[in-house]
């Protein structure tokens, strides 16, 4: 017999879920979980640049100079 989760299963959880925890701590929680993501996106994006600048950085120009040249 298989069990589904339906639409009185799901609000069953969420009153007592909020009955348990409350407004205020589920808002409280909502919006440091909202924080945790805008740093998470903010540190991918920071570090994305870093790779950038650093791969920019070894991209140099490797054209011989005439010093090279008298070398080969």
């Amino acid at each position: 017999m298989k069990m589904q989760m339906g639409p009185w299963q799901i609000l069953l959880i969420a009153v007592v879920v909020l009955v348990l925890f409350g407004r205020g701590k589920i808002s409280n929680m909502m919006g440091e979980m909202g924080k945790g993501i805008s740093a998470f996106k903010k540190g991918i994006k920071d570090s994305t640049d870093e790779a950038e600048a650093a791969k920019i950085e070894t991209a140099r120009d490797v054209t011989p100079t005439t010093e090279n040249k008298d070398k080969v």
